[in-house]
């Protein structure tokens, strides 16, 4: 298949591409860099430089890509998560999720795109009873900056589910670790190591029915339950189990 991947070039993207490639896809992949455009291509990737925020120029690039799949890993979180610049960077990944998802689904529409996998986040669902389930209510009543990256969370998920004929699949990752991410260890809970994370987008590609699905370590936050079940997904995945992937 043709893929759009938006995002290449962060911590997902970065572990994806080599799995898109390993299964046979053709992959056009976004940056919003000129250098690191050059480190795609050399991957094996079609670079496009552009940025989710200019809607005409997304546009054109994905109907240019003509993809069928377009697979939604934008980010905009300060490096290493800086804590100093997580305030400015809440603000601006929340904007990513609504604004940015909503000119991505945009594009789709205007070009006849119709499967979309998108990152969303799994540590928003309201108190309540766990392991939480997909079907779980999010935190609606959250306050300060976490109700910032609900209210962004919500409108991705709306967009991605409820943009029809668009057939969208939402993955609820956990909070991850592993190469790139700044961390190689997991954190508080739901964790997530990167290349199971990536290994979950491709496998969202696929035949699964529309809808949300919690993508994380096995723990007692969430239930994972149906990611296993409907995707196949297996937290344990590693790229170094494919030592023939080349990491971008």
């Amino acid at each position: 298949m043709r893929v759009f991947l938006a995002g290449a070039t962060g911590a997902i993207g970065r572990r994806l591409v080599p799995l898109l490639l390993g299964a046979g896809h053709a992959v056009v992949g976004t940056t919003r860099s000129e250098q690191k455009s050059a480190a795609l291509r050399d991957a094996g990737v079609e670079p496009v430089v552009v940025d989710v925020f200019d809607a005409p120029a997304l546009t054109r690039a994905v109907s240019n890509a003509d993809p069928d799949v377009v697979i939604h890993q934008l980010t905009d979180l300060p490096p290493g998560l800086d804590p100093a610049q997580m305030a400015a960077g809440t603000k601006r990944n929340a904007r990513m999720r609504s604004e940015g998802t909503q000119n991505l689904v945009t594009a789709m529409l205007n070009c006849g795109a119709t499967r979309l996998v998108a990152q969303s986040i799994a540590w928003m669902y309201a108190p309540g009873t766990k392991p939480h389930a997909e079907g779980d209510p999010l935190d609606l009543n959250a306050q300060g900056t976490r109700a910032i990256t609900v209210a962004g969370v919500v409108a991705l998920e709306r967009l991605v589910v409820s943009s029809a004929p668009i057939d969208g699949i939402v993955l609820r990752y956990g909070r991850l670790y592993g190469p790139g991410t700044g961390t190689g260890s997991p954190g508080d809970a739901p964790t997530l190591h990167v290349d199971a994370a990536a290994s979950a987008a491709l496998l969202a590609m696929g035949e699964a029915s529309s809808g949300i699905y919690n993508i994380a370590d096995a723990g007692e936050y969430l239930s994972i339950e149906k990611a296993r079940r409907v995707l196949n997904f297996d937290p344990g995945f590693r790229i170094e189990q494919h030592p023939e992937s080349h990491i971008i």
